[in-house]
């Protein structure tokens, strides 16, 4: 497991690693921690270091917690991202990033603990999870963590990956949704989201891996709802 500290506070930096190394330890996950004193640094080295979990200072010169988290979501990077900050007005900044957490400065132990453990339970189970397509050519197991959203057209739905890869098979898009788990969200009779790439809920629409979907009337409360219940989890 990938972990990334992003504070421009030395101190601040050392201290919650000490107490995230003594939880992972306790936990006995294993693990790598890479420290960054500022959004610049982190972004300039993420493709060779992309973290799973990533705690994130708000406050910071320059390149500020919030920007780094846009770059991020813009780079279409899926790490769990925990702000940390000394106020609490920010959380609501939080929901175009999709922030997973946050923990408030000073660090609490019991919080930490908390919110390390869903975590790292939150990322074993996007692992471990995969949807199996039957076609005529055989049979294919995707995991479900590359999986953007479904889209049908009648009794043809399509797989849409977040690299772009579309995938079709013979289903009913109600069939689908029955056998996927809650983070999979209907928005619409034609598409059906992981809840996991949206990054943005509009009036009618919403962004789910970079492209912007339309969404029903029927489903507009509902996906509201799961969309704040995702960023707040």
């Amino acid at each position: 497991m990938k972990i990334a500290i992003c504070d421009d506070d030395k101190k601040l930096r050392k201290d919650l690693r000490h107490l995230i190394e003594v939880q992972l330890d306790l936990m006995a996950v294993t693990y790598e921690i890479e420290e960054y004193e500022s959004g610049t640094s982190l972004i300039e080295h993420i493709n060779k270091k992309e973290p799973d979990i990533l705690f994130l200072d708000i406050e910071m010169p320059g390149m500020d917690g919030m920007d780094t988290a846009k770059a991020l979501r813009n780079l279409e990077k899926k790490t769990l991202i925990i702000f940390i900050t000394a106020y609490p007005d920010y959380v609501f900044q939080g929901y175009e990033v999709h922030a997973f957490h946050y923990i408030l400065k000073p660090y609490e132990k019991k919080k930490l603990k908390e919110v390390l453990e869903s975590a790292v339970k939150e990322l074993a189970s996007q692992e471990d999870q995969f949807y199996i397509i039957q076609q005529k050519s055989g049979t294919l197991r995707l995991s479900l963590r590359e999986i953007s959203y479904f889209k049908s057209d009648k009794r043809n739905v399509c797989a849409v990956l977040k690299n772009g890869e579309q995938i079709s098979f013979y289903k009913k898009l109600d069939e689908v949704t029955k056998e996927l788990p809650e983070f999979f969200q209907r928005i619409h009779n034609r598409y059906l989201v992981n809840m996991n790439y949206i990054s943005k809920v509009e009036s009618f629409s919403c962004i789910c891996g970079g492209e912007e979907l339309p969404v029903s009337r029927a489903y507009k409360q509902p996906l509201a709802v799961s969309f704040a219940r995702t960023m707040l989890n």
